[in-house]
């Protein structure tokens, strides 16, 4: 780690990973009594949340907090760090697993689901993952902390244990394993050889820790290992394992789809990018515009393709592989804007995604379906669920005052900042896709009458453990469009843009 007067030794970072660490083990001990299991999930996500937060004030200060845990080989440790890049993903996966898991309440006991326990210790092991990876000090613990994440979300994507489960979990490992071993591995190899560490620079998002002598061609190889390593980002073609996924249930969709598993995938390139590689790297070497390219490509056809989808959990979820590739976009632009726009967008999607799932597992505990024909005139019988899903759309439409919309707003003045005039297309077009596939969903459901044959008469909102926290989060996507500083302050004080 290059020494910087603003990082400071500390065992700050390493308290909310150690409470999430403890949580799949108590709630495990607690598993036979079922109030007792879930109370402690909520017990131990509100306090690894509160960990996070305590750390805040001092980041937003610009202090980065680092704590060395091992040290293996010269160069070589497992240590943690803290700073404002860790703190976006940090918050919104410790605070998202809170609302998850009242939504879990209600949807694994009204439809009676199989091994809960497994469930709610595979999450609380989620999370762990997710908070050691928002808090890794070096590619190796990043690494490690990513791979814990794709094997504790196995038994979840693989929940149902039925041949349909088995084939999408067995695709997720395939996909996600394969490809951290086969690229992810040699790029941390690589890196090493080439650097003499893998400590992240702090504080410094210009430059990174390639030296100068490094051989272009080689640095060029190790950024292109990482970014076919991690997976989990879902840029095509590495993204056919997150609509296979949707086998699982919904909450567990939610968790891969706006908490843990892809928000680690494209904040590890975030962090890979900005941290490991450095501006000037990325820009002297041209690997920017590539990159974006490729993101660019990848935000219109998942979008294309979602509007082909009439199963709502595939719309949303190709929805996701579209509007991740907007984080990767918008920071490989390389300009201060669209680094904002494309960093804050991590949590600026999260809420109104988490949204979108929780309304469409909310519609299918009270109806059993999910296809979006059937739920015309559903709008009637569930307001507060279709009224959500309305809500978090916005987001993705970016359309003010909603959350998408400023972060969206951020990388179009950056692509004009850099003359790209080709991605504010790109940014305008996928709106509107957006509007072409989220739009119906909302119009059926209250302006249409209910489908011939179907009786709307019984259909009711679902418990409010699943309708409070759904509603919850829409509002707090509408609340980040009106103030948008909860996480551009952190996002300037790590780029100190």
């Amino acid at each position: 780690m290059t020494p910087d007067p603003h990082v400071i030794s500390s065992l700050r970072p390493l308290l909310p990973v150690a409470i999430a660490f403890a949580s799949p083990f108590v709630i495990r001990l607690l598993g036979k009594n079922p109030n007792r299991r879930e109370a402690a999930s909520f017990v131990l996500s509100s306090l690894t949340f509160l960990a996070v937060l305590f750390m805040a004030p001092a980041i937003l200060r610009g202090t980065i907090y680092h704590f060395t845990l091992f040290h293996i080989l010269p160069g070589i440790t497992i240590s943690l760090c803290a700073d404002g890049l860790s703190m976006v993903f940090a918050i919104v996966s410790s605070f998202l697993w809170i609302f998850a898991t009242s939504y879990s309440i209600g949807y694994m006991r009204t439809l009676k689901e199989h091994a809960q326990t497994r469930y709610y210790v595979c999450f609380g092991a989620a999370i762990f993952g997710a908070q050691g990876v928002a808090f890794s000090g070096n590619v190796l613990t990043l690494y490690l902390f990513y791979e814990i994440i794709t094997i504790v979300t196995y038994p979840l994507v693989a929940h149902h244990q039925d041949e349909e489960g088995y084939a999408g979990g067995r695709k997720y490992l395939v996909y996600l394993v394969g490809s951290s071993k086969l690229f992810f591995l040699p790029a941390l190899v690589l890196t090493y050889i080439l650097c003499g560490t893998l400590d992240f620079r702090l504080g410094d998002i210009r430059h990174g820790i390639f030296p100068p002598e490094a051989h272009p061609g080689l640095v060029t190889a190790a950024y292109v290992l990482f970014l076919a390593g991690l997976a989990k980002a879902a840029i095509m073609p590495l993204h056919n394992w997150l609509p296979s996924a949707m086998v699982a249930p919904t909450p567990v969709s939610a968790l891969l789809h706006a908490v843990a598993v892809v928000k680690a995938g494209v904040f590890s390139i975030c962090r890979i990018i900005l941290s490991c590689f450095g501006l000037d790297a990325m820009g002297t070497l041209g690997l920017g515009l590539p990159t974006a390219c490729v993101a660019a490509f990848t935000v219109v056809v998942a979008a294309l393709i979602a509007m082909t989808k009439d199963d709502i959990k595939a719309r949303i979820a190709y929805s996701t592989v579209s509007e991740l590739s907007f984080i990767v976009m918008g920071v490989a632009m390389l300009t201060p804007d669209s680094m904002e726009g494309g960093i804050s967008f991590i949590a600026h999607h999260a809420f109104p995604k988490i949204t979108l799932f929780f309304a469409a597992g909310a519609v299918f505990v009270a109806t059993g379906t999910r296809s979006i024909r059937l739920m015309q005139g559903l709008g009637r019988r569930m307001p507060w669920t279709f009224g959500a899903f309305a809500l978090a759309s916005l987001s993705f439409m970016g359309l003010p005052p909603v959350a998408g919309f400023v972060s969206k707003f951020y990388m179009v003045t950056g692509a004009v900042d850099a003359g790209m005039t080709f991605f504010i297309g790109v940014i305008l077009l996928t709106s509107l896709l957006n509007v072409a596939y989220l739009g119906p969903v909302v119009y059926k459901a209250f302006f249409l009458p209910p489908v011939d044959g179907m009786d709307s008469s019984r259909i009711a909102e679902a418990p409010r453990t699943m309708v409070i926290p759904m509603m919850a989060a829409a509002v707090i996507s509408l609340l980040l469009g009106i103030y948008p500083q909860a996480f551009l302050n952190f996002v300037d004080v790590f780029g100190r843009f």
